[in-house]
């Protein structure tokens, strides 16, 4: 960073030491300034970075913009489907295909499957609302296209930082939002400086906008602390699993885009699969559970892995060959779980703040358009010579934005099926949907309810679910899938997941709830040792095994574990996703 940042627009001051313990100090950081800080290298972080420095060109400005990435490269943590819309790509870039976007496969058709344990009834396209249509979408990876993305903004002189994780919010006198701090490199598991231990940086800006994705470290903070979703819905999550193959020729159908429901998943339980064909005999299938689950004994994993099994989709996939594997926690609160969107100094961005449309299962647009939004708003609040103030303007925009042109028809979707469970849920959903297609949908809006972490049952309540074994085949075990994801992180480093009390796993969660972190982690963090043998059984984190999905920090009943950002660098590099 220091290199890179010497040739670029940061300018270098001292910034303040930060107290180990009575008797050992931590080095001073130093602090760069920049005019506009973006924490995450995402489609809102990019994009926004982009907007700015196309208008500091277009109005000959001087303005320096920094982003901030967690992982090794930009697109190493990003995964998604992805089916992508380019209606904020046309906006941010109308020239993309003349620059070489990796938008190479168009949507050739759509199938939308209720699967039995046995078959499959296939819904007719021409039911569906006209906005489940993907006709002129494009079958990518999302990581990819972020790669490419990056690209863009350092032509226009943006400075991207990879391998540098944002782990704390700096504060101005005032309260707002001054800035962020990197993490320091190089402390040992016990917390004290190793041989090549190098202090964090300080990026100060005269606004941060933060676009971590889903349930990120600081955007939790700022939501907690400024009170952002005072008056919003609980924000609902799910967990998206997904793999990465290469299929027989004879089966791959470039553009085809399959979405199923109903097994393995029963009727209480929220989620669904797709299976995306894109170039180079390349699928991606992915499985989503909602995280507003109620059997403790539930595992995400060993579900999309039964899916596999289907009449219908196994043949897809045998002789096949796997290439990658990974996880990620989704948004899916919709209209009415979007918080507040401007605080003093800063904004949210994309998952961060969650803009997600449930039922067609996209995100990126809306992600992509909220960055253009917040940084023409940060623009003009620069021009105007303001800084640190909210950016009311970008709250403004949002409201009136193809953002919540693209939510509010689709607000009640999500609710109606966690109340009416999947099959009338997705049934009376979709009337809504059509009934707001023809301008006479549902009057108001409905609630949530309760937090996702809230609706589990005591495990003596449900029956164990007994998940087959894996045949390496078509279907794996979690531990030979994270190899996969090529996640790595330094061993002799702080645990990133905390425990706010090391009490409850054992004393609180496993009696209530069969410890349900060993079955909704998709990685294999966690584990209760010693409870089959005689032995007095405890908790064991294996945080090195962390694929950065977040669902502990969301599911846990107890609310007790905080995921935090690792050493930068840490965590999976996903080749695709």
């Amino acid at each position: 960073m220091e290199n890179r940042a010497a040739a670029g627009n940061g300018k270098r001051v001292k910034a303040g030491t930060t107290r180990m313990s009575e008797e050992q100090r931590l080095p001073e950081r130093e602090a760069m300034d920049f005019d506009v800080v973006i924490v995450g290298a995402g489609p809102a972080g990019l994009a926004a970075a982009i907007r700015l420095r196309q208008l500091a060109i277009e109005n000959d400005a001087e303005l320096s913009v920094s982003v901030l990435e967690k992982g090794s490269e930009v697109g190493a943590h990003i995964l998604s489907g992805a089916v992508f819309d380019p209606v904020a790509l046309e906006r941010l870039l109308p020239d993309w295909r003349a620059r070489g976007a990796p938008l190479n496969t168009p949507v050739s058709g759509d199938r939308f499957y209720y699967l039995g344990p046995a078959g499959n009834i296939s819904l007719p396209a021409f039911m569906m609302p006209p906005l489940m249509s993907n006709h002129g979408c494009y079958v990518i990876s999302l990581g990819n296209l972020c790669r490419w993305l990056a690209e863009q903004a350092e032509s226009l002189g943006v400075e991207v930082f990879p391998g540098f994780a944002a782990s704390q919010v700096i504060y101005d006198e005032a309260g707002g939002v001054k800035g962020v701090a990197t993490g320091d490199m190089g402390i040992g598991r016990d917390g004290a400086p190793k041989d090549g231990f190098m202090r964090g940086m300080e990026l100060h800006g005269k606004y941060t906008l933060i676009a971590e994705g889903v349930r990120g470290s600081l955007a939790k903070q700022l939501i907690a602390r400024y009170r952002l979703d005072a008056d919003c819905e609980p924000q609902k999550y799910g967990i998206g699993i997904k793999e990465l193959w290469e299929v027989d020729p004879a089966l791959h159908r470039p553009g085809m885009v399959q979405h199923s429901f109903g097994w393995p998943l029963s009727n209480d339980t929220g989620g669904g699969a797709f299976i995306y064909h894109f170039e180079d005999n390349l699928v991606s299938v992915g499985f989503v559970v909602h995280l507003n689950y109620t059997n403790p004994y539930l595992s995400p994993f060993e579900e999309f892995q039964r899916f596999k099994t289907h009449p219908a989709v196994r043949p897809l996939f045998e002789g096949g060959r796997r290439i990658a594997y990974g996880a990620r926690a989704i948004t899916e609160g919709g209209l009415q779980s979007v918080p507040k969107l401007s605080f003093p100094g800063g904004a949210l961005l994309g998952c961060s703040a969650g803009f997600m449309n449930v039922p067609r299962i996209k995100g990126s647009h809306n992600a992509m358009m909220s960055g253009i939004l917040a940084a023409e708003a940060a623009f003009e609040a620069i021009r105007a010579g303001r800084q640190g103030d909210e950016l009311s303007a970008y709250q403004s925009a949002y409201e009136t934005s193809p953002i919540v042109k693209d939510l509010k028809p689709v607000r009640n979707a999500k609710p109606l099926w966690s109340r009416l469970g999947t099959f009338l849920g997705i049934l009376a959903g979709g009337i809504d949907m059509w009934m707001n297609t023809l301008r006479i949908g549902l009057p108001f809006t409905l609630k949530h309810g309760k937090a996702d972490h809230e609706t589990l049952k005591l495990a003596k309540d449900c029956k164990p679910i007994d998940y087959p074994k894996p045949d390496g085949k078509v279907t794996f075990d979690r531990l030979s899938s994270v190899f996969l994801s090529a996640t790595n992180h330094e061993e002799d480093q702080p645990v990133h997941l905390r425990l706010r009390d090391a009490s409850i796993p054992i004393a609180k969660n496993l009696p209530d709830y069969a410890e349900p972190a060993q079955r909704y982690c998709p990685a294999g963090v966690y584990e209760v040792i010693g409870d089959d043998s005689g032995g007095a059984p405890r908790f064991q984190i294996n945080a090195q095994n962390c694929v950065h999905c977040k669902t502990c920090d969301i599911k846990d009943p107890a609310q007790n574990i905080d995921w935090t950002v690792p050493e930068g660098g840490g965590g999976p590099n996903y080749p695709n996703m």
